[in-house]
């Protein structure tokens, strides 16, 4: 439909409906139960050099209106998922995919996406600086604004594709952050992550994650989300992806008011997996009700 296609960094999107990393996967369960060609685009399982086991269990732990997660990154590794994931993907999906990247040195980062550069079917990369910086006592790339520089040229260095930074929102001024990025070369930022929490047995008087933190996520975090994306929209001249809590088309327009050109679907497709069809559906009706006649007229409306 026409009047919900937006433009992702030269690339039409046919809507702006995105499934958000880890919650998605490789997009063969979900193909199983609906057309995923339908998306605008999806941003597959966070992808490192290495392979990883994630962390131990249990990971998921249930919060008011959210869920903690502590998978630690499990994914089978770069040159697996170019050599059996992308094919398997090519015969479901049919538009170009984004890639989300994690890695624990700048090193990793940068060769892990210059390896995924190479992929066709790659039409963006996310570089999620979430990650603790192994040679920086644990601190994630994402808490400071030189790091995150850092990543952002060391991955355009060795890449041709759009790179678009995925930021945490465990910081005091993620304005700071997405600047630093923006200074450095990137080409869009995504956010936010999941912000973290603790969840505590009462039995057992311990946490309840094997890793005692974890990454909350879902309708509980909304707003703090649209608050950072509308914060950094109006710092930044490049384009930003919003995500965070998103479960409804109403959610959508609001993170499109606040400056996102377009709107990433995490938690809500592990409690619905018919989420991003549903809102992507009840998108038009929608449009309707406030008087709008083609999204993409409203990005940034609100700023």
């Amino acid at each position: 439909m026409e009047r919900l296609k937006v433009n992702l960094l030269g690339t039409e999107l046919s809507n702006p409906v995105i499934p958000a990393s880890g919650t998605f996967g490789y997009g063969r369960e979900f193909a199983e139960l609906y057309d995923i060609d339908i998306l605008g685009t999806f941003s597959f399982k966070g992808t490192t050099l290495h392979p990883r086991l994630g962390n131990p269990l249990p990971r998921i732990a249930e919060a008011p209106a959210g869920m903690l997660n502590a998978v630690g990154l499990q994914n089978p590794g770069v040159d697996r998922v170019i050599e059996e994931e992308l094919p398997n993907l090519a015969r479901i999906f049919h538009k170009p995919v984004m890639a989300n990247v994690s890695g624990f040195s700048v090193e990793e980062y940068a060769e892990t996406c210059r390896r995924l550069d190479a992929c066709n079917q790659v039409g963006w990369l996310e570089v999620n600086i979430s990650c603790p910086n192994v040679h920086h006592g644990g601190m994630s790339f994402g808490t400071d604004p030189a790091m995150a520089a850092r990543v952002v040229r060391a991955v355009k260095a060795v890449t041709t594709k759009p790179v678009i930074m995925k930021l945490s929102p465990n910081v005091t001024d993620i304005v700071a952050i997405a600047a630093a990025c923006e200074d450095a070369g990137a080409d869009g930022i995504s956010l936010i992550n999941t912000l973290m929490g603790l969840r505590i047995d009462l039995k057992a008087r311990r946490p309840i994650l094997a890793n005692a933190t974890g990454g909350l996520s879902g309708p509980a975090v909304f707003p703090v989300a649209l608050r950072m994306v509308w914060q950094v929209a109006k710092a930044v001249s490049v384009p930003v992806i919003g995500m965070g809590g998103v479960s409804t088309a109403e959610d959508v327009l609001e993170m499109m008011l606040a400056g996102a050109t377009a709107v990433e679907v995490g938690a809500a497709n592990l409690a619905d997996p018919f989420a991003c069809k549903r809102i992507i559906e009840d998108l038009p009706s929608v449009l309707d009700r406030y008087g709008i006649d083609h999204i993409s007229d409203i990005i940034g409306g609100a700023l």
